[in-house]
């Protein structure tokens, strides 16, 4: 016990990370900072330095950090009943599927009959029940299925065959989907991909988050889905980045310029979705694509287990009761019209939706700006060389998103000295 509770901050920053680099496989490079407690919006190292978290755990951390409703849920969950295997069945896995399949469809409409839930831990996971949804809808017909350049939909064999970088997937040899990448937003191309027959789903990102946070371009969907519709092949939406009220509505194909009112078949749901306690599911809609996998076909040991729907059912309780969604599309607006505005050198636009937000610079030096933002007590990322990506927790306050607009461009005319 002793030591359990040494961790949550004796030691200073280099000592853990020397303790880091003992213990744990460098498959992420060394840690940025060893962070040892939050509050909000705000976070703490190791040595007492305090960050403005505008990642939010890469689009995890909805409800910012140790808030009081989703730590009572879990800690009260765990008091009564914890782990439970999928033997058997709890309320609070029942009632967060039923919230779901309200929260996955258009505002307005009826869930259509027969929709289900199935529950993972993650977005990866959540990809690898979609893949076999696709392969086994498909049959041995039909064994292709389409995704984007640029998307990223996991790193386990499966949701690695969807994901597009070459550097992920070259080590591991053939990998076990046939997937074809098409060009991002370009429906000449996707309209080609269907001439063969053999597709059994398309998965698309509505928002793509690792390639830069790009919305697909208007009336994208809409064609997917007739394409999908018309040759018998699953239209699949990866939302894990994207959904459960990141972009200001329930999920990003609800925007009408994005989605233009489309039913997918499925739907890949994590990240935000249990406030920082690993969740995930796939939502299918409709009888069809909700029936085929079948006892036997998918499983998973601890999705659906009552703490992280526990968990769930918080989050989506404080987003409705607080109206998260309206303060999302605010700060969200605030941010990009602000930090557009600012008119500096390094910065040639800003994109996205709600709290979703990339900065596009003008030269490829996004690792230093992260940095030198980092050091001035702001996490971002460097999502691609040319943009960082924002995506802080839903609880943001107008204060500290003008805090940060107008500390940036200070710090960007540091970076360009540091770089010249």
């Amino acid at each position: 016990m002793t030591e359990i509770l040494s961790t949550t901050g004796s030691g200073s920053e280099l000592a853990w990370e020397q303790r880091y680099t003992g213990a744990l496989m460098n498959t992420f490079g060394p840690p940025q900072r060893v962070l040892v407690r939050g509050e909000g919006c705000y976070v703490w190292d190791a040595d007492g330095n305090r960050y403005l978290d505008l990642l939010g755990g890469i689009a995890v951390n909805t409800l910012g950090h140790a808030h009081p409703t989703l730590t009572g849920a879990i800690g009260a969950q765990l008091n009564t009943l914890g782990h439970i295997s999928n033997f058997f069945a709890s309320p609070t896995q029942i009632a967060l599927a039923e919230r779901l399949l309200g929260l996955v469809v258009q505002p307005g409409s009826a869930v259509p009959t027969g929709s289900r839930v199935f529950f993972t831990n993650s977005g990866t996971e959540a990809l690898e029940a979609a893949v076999k949804l696709a392969l086994k809808h498909g049959g041995p017909q039909r064994r292709r299925i389409l995704a984007l350049e640029g998307a990223f939909h996991g790193r386990s064999l499966g949701a690695l065959s969807l994901t597009h970088k070459a550097a992920y997937k070259e080590p591991f040899g053939q990998l076990p989907v046939d997937v074809v990448h098409l060009p991002f937003g370009d429906l000449q191309a996707l309209e080609a991909a269907f001439d063969g027959g053999d597709i059994a789903a398309f998965v698309v990102e509505p928002v793509q988050g690792e390639a830069g946070v790009r919305p697909l371009p208007p009336g994208y969907l809409v064609r997917a889905r007739e394409l999908t519709t018309e040759h018998d092949a699953l239209l699949i939406l990866d939302e894990v980045q994207s959904g459960f009220g990141r972009t200001g509505t329930w999920m990003a194909h609800h925007h009408q310029e994005i989605g233009g009112g489309v039913v997918p078949d499925a739907v890949a749901l994590a990240k935000g979705m249990g406030g920082g306690f690993p969740i995930g599911a796939l939502v299918a809609i409709g009888e069809g694509p909700a029936t085929t996998l079948t006892p036997g076909s998918h499983g998973t040991t601890f999705g659906g287990n009552p703490v992280a729907a526990a968990a769930g059912l918080a989050t989506i309780h404080v987003i409705e009761r607080d109206d998260l969604l309206t303060a999302v599309a605010e700060r969200g607006e605030y941010l990009r019209t602000a930090i557009a505005a600012l008119g500096h050198p390094l910065i040639a636009s800003t994109r996205g939706l709600g709290l979703l937000i990339a900065i596009e610079l003008t030269a490829p030096v996004s690792p230093d700006v992260g940095r030198a933002l980092l050091a001035a007590g702001y996490i971002v990322n460097a999502v691609s060389p040319t943009a960082i990506r924002l995506a802080p927790p839903y609880i943001l306050t107008q204060a500290q998103a003008e805090a940060f607009v107008a500390a940036l461009p200070g710090i960007l005319d540091s970076t360009s000295e540091a770089t010249q």
